[in-house]
């Protein structure tokens, strides 16, 4: 469940980050998830305190975090996810899996390694925010934003590409005053 208020400014780096308790290297806790949407509420040097959408909060290393630009601007025509539908039945089945095991687990029918092993590899993110949404695509590797029925995507679980993707027209050129 979303934190009442919660508006995401930042996203946790793909490979998750190590939290503490405080700003003090001596005192960690469980470190945060890969992809997870986060409020930046302080910063001091380069610690950064966050919140978490469940209402969890912990210091990490602010330098790591990803920006999440506010209201992403929904630009040129939709792309491929531009109904939610089939990302919130998505997010739905796997939330339900997990239940599933949670619940196994804390009634003892589920050992901790079955539980580690059946949920494994399983990643969620949806964050709602009245009209504003914003989806992790685990099959596409990124979250998407939108407002209603729109969507784009505006970050990837991969880094940049060294040669760039057939989009159909000629790749951007630096150009100076003697040419390109």
């Amino acid at each position: 469940m979303t934190t009442p208020g919660f508006r995401p400014t930042h996203v946790v780096p793909g490979d998750g980050m190590p939290a503490w308790q405080a700003p003090d290297p001596g005192r960690p806790t469980v470190p945060l998830d890969a992809l997870l949407p986060v409020q930046l509420l302080e910063r001091r040097g380069d610690w950064g305190h966050v919140l978490c959408s469940n209402g969890w909060s912990a210091w990490v290393d602010g330098r790591l975090l990803i920006a999440v630009p506010q209201n992403p601007p929904l630009t040129g025509p939709p792309d491929a996810t531009a109904d939610p539908r089939p990302l919130l039945a998505v997010a739905e089945q796997t939330l339900a899996r997990y239940r599933a095991a949670v619940e196994e687990l804390a009634t003892g029918s589920l050992d901790r390694e079955t539980f580690a092993a059946r949920t494994r590899g399983m990643r969620l993110g949806v964050v709602v925010d009245g009209e504003s949404v914003w989806l992790y695509d685990g099959e596409q590797g990124r979250w998407v934003y939108g407002e209603g029925v729109h969507q784009s995507t505006y970050a990837t679980d991969e880094g940049p590409r060294a040669e760039p993707r057939d989009v159909g027209h000629a790749p951007t050129q630096v150009v100076t005053p003697d040419g390109p």
